[in-house]
């Protein structure tokens, strides 16, 4: 398929030609050839017309609260509402053997047959964060093919509350109930960007579940007074974050979760949260495609690589500390790049 080709069968409506070409652009756009890149820039430029009409939806949690299950449940419950739903999920990558299982589909069994969803998994390969490298990228494309609501789900470790954080409309932060040290729970860092918390598995222990979306609420409101003055203010126009109970199992309190996000949707849409959300993302994006780019082409300077093994080497031995080794090559280049500017 050629990206024009491609291009075409994204914009030609529901079809399996369609989902055909989204795995396509998707792959073009993950691939590392240079005439691929280029490829997927050209595809990206046109499809950006097309997009930013969904709701991006991040989802995040630690291993075994439910995300997959979840998504499922509320994927069946949005498509009932007339919704096209995307699921976009990263699978962590093995730092010995660099594979993935990218089993999520599994998981969703029902979900990944339906001919109204979508579902992309993707490995991190090893990408800061637990998001895999193009999944704004892959966002974009399941936009421009029609779909109003996406989900990023991700590994839920490490940064990945952070960098999920940074690439969607709302962040929601799953927890379990019982799940031994409440305090793991109420970790200031993840809880001030967390716009809805979710408490799974509360019809395993009713009692347990109640106690920590009392907990959470009461940490959730002495953040909003301390690390963000402005949500203190009881301004009815603004999102104050929530919690909310839920089986998924049972697909129990799936309905009361869309509810809270169809308001917050409706009050950052309507106050410009929103808007100004997506356009520090968009920037954030950019400065972090050419941070990347900078490092891809220092490895790549021939002589920074005459250099490398040396200081490697000599870092490795003990000879010279890693700070000084770094100074080195990057003076050897900035060295190298003003003799070829002269």
């Amino acid at each position: 398929m050629s990206p024009e080709a491609v291009q075409a069968g994204l914009l030609g409506g529901e079809s399996l030609l369609q989902r055909r070409s989204i795995a396509k652009a998707i792959t073009l756009l993950e691939s590392t050839r240079v005439d691929h890149r280029a490829q997927g820039d050209a595809l990206l430029t046109a499809l950006l017309p097309h997009t930013g009409k969904s709701f991006r939806l991040g989802i995040s949690g630690v291993p075994g609260v439910g995300k997959s299950t979840f998504i499922e449940a509320l994927g069946l419950y949005l498509i009932g509402q007339g919704h096209r739903v995307a699921v976009l999920t990263i699978d962590p990558s093995s730092s010995v053997s660099g594979g993935s299982i990218l089993g999520d589909k599994t998981r969703m069994e029902h979900l990944s047959v339906h001919e109204k969803a979508y579902i992309r998994p993707s490995p991190s390969s090893g990408t800061l964060g637990g998001v895999a490298e193009k999944t704004r990228e892959a966002m974009l494309v399941c936009e421009a093919a029609g779909y109003d609501v996406v989900i990023v789900e991700t590994v839920g470790v490490g940064q990945s509350e952070i960098a999920v954080a940074g690439m969607t409309d709302m962040f929601v932060l799953m927890q379990l109930p019982n799940a031994g040290d409440d305090l793991q729970a109420i970790k200031k860092g993840v809880m001030e960007i967390a716009d809805l918390v979710v408490i799974n598995k509360a019809d395993i222990d009713k009692n347990a579940a109640t106690r920590a979306e009392a907990q959470i609420t009461s940490s959730l409101r002495l953040l909003s007074q301390h690390g963000n003055p402005e949500n203190a203010h009881h301004d009815e126009t603004l999102w104050h974050p929530k919690v909310v109970q839920i089986s998924a199992l049972l697909g129990q309190g799936v309905d009361s979760f869309w509810a809270a996000v169809t308001q917050f949707r409706q009050l950052q849409t309507a106050n410009g949260r929103i808007h100004t959300r997506r356009e520090k993302q968009a920037l954030a994006w950019m400065w972090e495609r050419i941070d990347a780019g900078l490092k891809l082409a220092f490895r790549q300077h021939p002589q920074v690589r005459e250099l490398l093994p040396q200081m490697q080497a000599d870092v490795s031995a003990g000879r010279i500390a890693a700070s000084t080794a770094a100074r080195n090559l990057l003076q050897a280049q900035a060295n190298q790049s003003l003799v070829a500017i002269k």
